[in-house]
């Protein structure tokens, strides 16, 4: 699998995702679509969106309902498109989605794996290649990241570490496309700052690439820990994406937040 068809293979799952063509990624103009559901898209998605703008870094693809999409669209094609992922710009958005009770929501960074530079690395500590049959005492709020306990049927593969036969650090995959899993890191408080979690990640990734899909992930942009954590692992920056929820779905996140 080289860079080329891991590239294509994401593109084919976010113009599922979306509602568009995948070469609209790579116009230099935005393209605006109506949001819809598909038994395809990545199973985490609440579709069809209000709006929800993807960027593979040549332009914006605007998955939209048709009451937002005059906004949406004035929006998008008022500022340069990295722009509108990022104050001041963003202001002029949500100003504009407040009268219609929506908001900014879900802001985030994917990235896919670089086979030029993927390999396993090195850890201390003993690593052992999980299946679904070793997750079941696993669904703790120490390995959330990692495993989703509302998903279960999803999580499909995992590499954990271990320390004196205890289990100390885990990346998992969710079989979130067609073709794309999902992985999601976890590493104890006490063990980090070690290189745990970009080992158990580049072994997860290439046991991925091995079963023939395309192992993706994803992270806040401010969550530098993570990021890093990719990078090092051997992924690099591939898309973004903004979400717009109704406000109440933000005001509910934001309590459960401070609780």
């Amino acid at each position: 699998m080289t860079n080329k068809d891991i590239l294509n293979i994401a593109l084919k799952q976010s113009a599922i995702d979306t509602g568009c063509e995948s070469e609209d990624f790579l116009k230099s103009e935005n393209v605006i679509v109506h949001s819809r559901k598909h038994p395809d898209a990545r199973k985490y998605l609440d579709l069809p969106h209000y709006a929800d703008l993807c960027s593979y870094g040549h332009n914006i693809v605007a998955s939209v309902m048709p009451e937002v999409e005059g906004v949406i669209s004035e929006y998008i094609n008022k500022y340069t498109y990295y722009h509108c992922f990022e104050t001041p710009n963003m202001n002029v958005l949500q100003k504009a989605l407040e009268p219609m009770g929506l908001g900014a929501c879900f802001m985030a960074e994917y990235f896919l794996p670089d086979v030029d530079v993927l390999k396993p690395l090195d850890c201390e500590y003993e690593l052992r290649v999980l299946t679904p049959d070793d997750f079941a005492l696993l669904y703790k709020p120490e390995w959330s990241n990692a495993l989703c306990e509302k998903r279960r049927h999803l999580d499909v593969l995992g590499v954990g570490a271990y320390f004196n036969g205890e289990l100390i650090g885990l990346a998992g995959c969710s079989a979130d496309g067609l073709d794309m899993w999902q992985i999601g890191i976890d590493v104890l408080p006490e063990h980090r700052k070690q290189g745990i979690a970009s080992s158990l990640v580049s072994h997860l990734a290439c046991e991925i690439i091995k079963r023939g899909k395309v192992p993706f992930y994803c992270c806040a942009w401010s969550n530098i820990p993570s990021a890093r954590t990719a990078i090092k692992a051997g992924f690099k920056p591939a898309w973004v994406h903004l979400t717009v929820k109704p406000q109440e779905v933000i005001d509910k996140m934001n309590a459960e937040i401070a609780l």
